[in-house]
Order: structure tokens, then C-alpha cells, then sequence
């Protein structure tokens, strides 16, 4: 699909959805849209692609072991998103590489205060900073480094870090197809780019988002990679939407989440 066919389905998909929109898009390396992309925004669980980045780099480095444990403990546990939630009691023994699954594959909330004991906030956004993101942050609490919120990013930070993630250029190998084995991994999300492709495209996504609301509306993002039949990055996106609407809508009717849907079907038949 041409460029500028996949650029007027942004607008057209993006003016129906309402809100205000901040997104990147690239197709074979070049960029098809580019909307007011370097404003900062909450990244909400789609910031939990920059903390994984974070701590397989430190894994990488030789100073994180995939395979140490941590407990899981009753004051660990928050709602929300994820599964460690719904457990009656807790005192898991837990991998790092059990604890990233979880927080990428199923946007577990617990996973990322377990990260915190494993790489507090000062230290992830050191990290970060020696990855080349110079504005995609946590925000550590005042009383406990070891907690806090996911912070903000812009839709250009995240493109690039998944580019780079795609292109073999921002984590090792083997960090490398971990993380995008979980992103593309069919237990995972559906609702948005993947949601009206088939079982067999789907797989062909690597997709994470997040979604929440605040005083000016609800907020609907979606960042991924999509890969050729062959299995070469071919597309990569960010896109980000908040001051939306129909706030209490967290499934696959919301109106943004429909705009990814149809823009990933787009995507999909470009590669």
C-alpha cells in the first residue's frame, strides 16, 4: 500500500475516533506518518516496553541473572491488569524471566513492582538514558525507590526503541527474541492492531498497549512491529491517543481501539 494511502487511513481512522493522537509510523524503514510525535505523554502499559528494555540490558550486561528468584509477597500485589492479582494467596517463587513474561505478555501491574526490587527507579531511567532515550522515564517515589509510576514517553521514543529492538540493535540475541517471542505470543493481546486478523497474521504482530483515563479522558495506545510472511521487520508503530472518550470502555468496541484495529489490518497488507 502506498504511503499516502496509509497516511489518509490515519487521519481518516483517527478523525472518527476523536481525541488528541500522537504517532509515528514507518513502513521499510520509512516514516508514513509522523503526528505531533515527540509530545510527552503517559505512557501507561505501554511504558512497560522501555522497563523489559531496561532490565534485559542490565541482564545483557552480565549484571541481572534471568533466572534468579524473587518472592512474591502479599504488599507486592496491585490490581488491575494482569493475573498475579487474582491468586487467594501469594508467595510465589518467581524467575526474572517468569516476572518479564508476565509483564509483557499480560501487562501484569504486580510484574512491574517486582521489577522495582529488582532494578529501582533511579537505576531504570540510568539505564534508559545509556539505551538513547532521552525522554521515555519512570517517575521513582520520594519514599521508596524501589516503587514507582511508569511515566512518560513520546510516540517517537517508542517507535525508535522498538525499531532498534526489531533491527537486532538495542539488546542482545538472545534478549532480543525473548522479548519479541512474548510480544508475539498468542495468549496476548488481541483487542487493537490484531483483533481482525487472522490466527496466522497474528502471530506475524509483536504489539503491546495501554490503556487508562484521567481528567481529560480515557486513554487508548497501542506500539508494535509487523513482520513480513518471511519474517523481516516490515512496519513499526506507535500509536497513542488520549482526552478521549467513552472513558469506561476498556474492550475492543472503544472507538480508538477500533482505529487500531483497522489501521493494523492496513499495516498487515503493506508488508
Amino acid at each position: 500500500m502506498a504511503p499516502e494511502n496509509i497516511r489518509r487511513a490515519y487521519t481518516r481512522h483517527k478523525h472518527r475516533a476523536g481525541g488528541d493522537w500522537h504517532a509515528r509510523v514507518s513502513v521499510g524503514g520509512s516514516v508514513v506518518v509522523e503526528d505531533d510525535d515527540e509530545r510527552a505523554v503517559r505512557g501507561y502499559s505501554v511504558q512497560k516496553l522501555a522497563l523489559a528494555s531496561a532490565l534485559l540490558a542490565k541482564a545483557d550486561r552480565g549484571e541481572l541473572d534471568l533466572g534468579r528468584r524473587v518472592r512474591l509477597g502479599p504488599s507486592d500485589v496491585i490490581g488491575g491488569s494482569g493475573v498475579y492479582h487474582l491468586q487467594p494467596v501469594h508467595g510465589d517463587e518467581l524467575t526474572v524471566a517468569g516476572v518479564l513474561t508476565a509483564l509483557l505478555l499480560v501487562s501484569d501491574n504486580t510484574a512491574v513492582r517486582l521489577c522495582g526490587r529488582l532494578v529501582p527507579g533511579p537505576e531504570v531511567n540510568e539505564i534508559l538514558a545509556s539505551l538513547g532515550l532521552t525522554r521515555t522515564r519512570v517517575e521513582p517515589t520520594a519514599a521508596d525507590p524501589a516503587r514507582f509510576l511508569l511515566g512518560a514517553t513520546t510516540a517517537r521514543e517508542t517507535h525508535d526503541l522498538l525499531a532498534r529492538l526489531a533491527a537486532g540493535a538495542l539488546l542482545s540475541p538472545a534478549s532480543t527474541a525473548f522479548m519479541l517471542g512474548v510480544l508475539r505470543a498468542p495468549a496476548g493481546y488481541h483487542d487493537g492492531v490484531r483483533r481482525d486478523l487472522r490466527g496466522p497474521d497474528r502471530a506475524r504482530v509483536a504489539t503491546k498497549h495501554g490503556a487508562d483515563r484521567d481528567a481529560t479522558g480515557a486513554a487508548r495506545h497501542e506500539a508494535g512491529i509487523v513482520f513480513s510472511p518471511a519474517g523481516a521487520p516490515a512496519a513499526v508503530y506507535a500509536l497513542f491517543a488520549d482526552a478521549l472518550g467513552t472513558a469506561a470502555d476498556y474492550g475492543p468496541t472503544h472507538p480508538a481501539v477500533r482505529a487500531h484495529a483497522a489501521l493494523g489490518r492496513i499495516l498487515l497488507e503493506s508488508c
